[in-house]
Parts: C-alpha cells; sequence; structure tokens
C-alpha cells in the first residue's frame, strides 16, 4: 500500500492523546481521595488540554486525505457498517469527553471521574475502530490480525505515557517517577507485541496467485504490461514504490526509535532529573511511531499488485 501521510499523523497523534488521557485519568483513580489529589486539578487540567490539542490535530490531519473534505459528516451515517465511519462518530465524542473532562479539573469540580469514566470507556471505542478498520480488511493479511489492534492500543499509550512523563517533570515532579515505570512497561509490552505481528507477517505466504489475479488457469503465465502506457489510480494508491532495502531500514529505524532509544532516554532522565531528555524520549518516539506507521501500511501488500506489476 502506498502509505498516506495525513492518516500516519492522524493515527499517531489521536493515539498519543488517548493514551494521555488515560494516564491523566488513571492518575485520578490512584491518588482517590489523598491530599495530593486536591492538589493534582491544575495539571490534570492542563494535561487534558494537550491531550484535546493532540486529537484535534490528528483531526485535521485526517481531512488531507478526504476528496471532499467538506462531505466528511456523510461518511458517519454507515456507521452500522463501516469501522471508519465508527471512528468518525467516537473521535468527535472522545474529544467532546476531554474538553469536559479538563474543564472540570480547572474548575475543581467533583463530577471529574463520572466524566473521565464516560471518556475513558469512549477512548477504549476510539481505540477498537481505528485498529478494526485495518483488521477488518481480511485480503490484507498483514493487517488481518489482533496484533494489529492491540499495537494501535499499546503504542499510543506508550506515546502517552511517555508524553505524561514529560508533563509531570514540569508540573508534578512527584508522579515522574511512576510514570516513567509505567511508560517503560508499556513500551516493552508494544515490543512484544509489535515484534510478533513483524515476525507473523515475515512468515505469510500470499493467497492470491497471478492466475487468481487475471482469472486464468493455466499454469505459465508471462506478463508483459498492465494493458496501458501510464500509470493510475491503482498503481497510485495501491503500492508504494519503494525498494526492499528501503524497507527494511525503516523497519530498523523504528525498532530503534520506539523502543531501545526512548527507553534509554526515560532512564537517564529520570535519574538526572532532566526534563530535556525526556522529553527527548517522546520526540524520539514520536518520530519513529511515524516511521513505523509508514511502514504497516508499505508492509501490507495488496493482491491486485499481483496484476500490475509490469510497466509497458
Amino acid at each position: 500500500m502506498n502509505p498516506p501521510f495525513s492518516a500516519i499523523f492522524l493515527t499517531t497523534l489521536i493515539g498519543a492523546g488517548q493514551g494521555l488521557f488515560l494516564v491523566l485519568f488513571g492518575t485520578e483513580l490512584w491518588l482517590g481521595a489523598s491530599a495530593m489529589a486536591s492538589r493534582a486539578h491544575t495539571f490534570l487540567g492542563i494535561g487534558s488540554v494537550v491531550s484535546l490539542a493532540l486529537t484535534a490535530g490528528g483531526l485535521i490531519a485526517s481531512l488531507f486525505h478526504l476528496g471532499q473534505p467538506q462531505r466528511a459528516w456523510r461518511g458517519m451515517t454507515m456507521w452500522r457498517t463501516s469501522w471508519l465511519a465508527r471512528e468518525g462518530i467516537a473521535l468527535p465524542l472522545f474529544m467532546a469527553g476531554v474538553f469536559f473532562y479538563g474543564l472540570a479539573h480547572l474548575m475543581e469540580a467533583e463530577a471529574t471521574r463520572l466524566i473521565g469514566s464516560v471518556t475513558a470507556l469512549l477512548c477504549l471505542t476510539l481505540y477498537v475502530c481505528t485498529g478494526m478498520i485495518y483488521v477488518c480488511i481480511r485480503f490484507l493479511q498483514e493487517w488481518a490480525s489482533p496484533l494489529t489492534l492491540v499495537n494501535y492500543l499499546l503504542l499510543g499509550c506508550a506515546s502517552g505515557a511517555t508524553l505524561a512523563t514529560v508533563l509531570a517533570a514540569i508540573q508534578a515532579p512527584g508522579l515522574v517517577i511512576p510514570y516513567a515505570q509505567l511508560a517503560a512497561l508499556i513500551t516493552l509490552l508494544g515490543f512484544v507485541t509489535r515484534g510478533a505481528s513483524l515476525v507473523r507477517n515475515a512468515r505469510l505466504k500470499p493467497k492470491s496467485t497471478l492466475q487468481s489475479a487475471i482469472g486464468i488457469k493455466h499454469p505459465r503465465i508471462v506478463q508483459k504490461a498492465q494493458g496501458f502506457m501510464g500509470g493510475s489510480f491503482n498503481t497510485r494508491e495501491f503500492f508504494h514504490g519503494r525498494t526492499v532495502a528501503m524497507l527494511r531500514s525503516v523497519k530498523w529505524a523504528f525498532l530503534l526509535l520506539v523502543f531501545p532509544v526512548p527507553l534509554l532516554c526515560l532512564a537517564m532522565g529520570v535519574a538526572q532529573g532532566s526534563t530535556s531528555l525526556l522529553l527527548a524520549a517522546f520526540t524520539i518516539q514520536y518520530v519513529g511511531l511515524i516511521a513505523e506507521r509508514w511502514f504497516f501500511f508499505a508492509q501490507a501488500n495488496h493482491p491486485q499488485n499481483l496484476y500490475y506489476q509490469t510497466i509497458s
């Protein structure tokens, strides 16, 4: 597949925003009725603003891969059958929940847990909808696995927890160590599940053949041309045109940038009390997630490429 950068920024930005919110709400539940909870309203409120900004950025990015952005609302009418439509409904609802959650904390209201519980449910629903957009496409074997959904959840939460550590270093130093430990744990879990998906995809065998692609059962078929001189929508949108060497380079790049390098920065940042190192951990991990998401799209091999493999 040809990776659309609008979809890459959409999924990575909202994933980080969702992960950040879950960490913030988990913090409120963890603090309970302690004395620290009463002092955490401002931190949780500002953290919610950051979460909302990330998801808003993802929403804006999503408009760039729509042919007619002004008609985006029409896609939501297919919610009975389309995971994309369900994502289109869940995202603004989640954003509304984060807005009211943050506002309630900034106003030191008492309904924060109720609002947070509803918003957390919307957050998990949004993760499911986003992941299932790809899991449900059965003919793209690289995507059609529960690991796709798990990776969207864990990688989003990892970046969100890493960002929460940065925010804590600025506003709530007492939360830096538990946040860093949480970010490290989720990052390690993400490494295991993303690695499992890479191993699985490397062992896949194509279900389609050149014979099934063109409907001819002859045992020996030699393709000489695509049937037209230039490119087309199919050749532009369903194949990235990059070399195997580049795919391999991107894979190793994101494996380094998403997992070991941020873990090292987190450990050094906590040990030295350095906000800059913690910020570097989030920045490097997010850049790695952009590469990871590009690879996720590019690795998916559309069966139609069997037919369009030869250029005149």
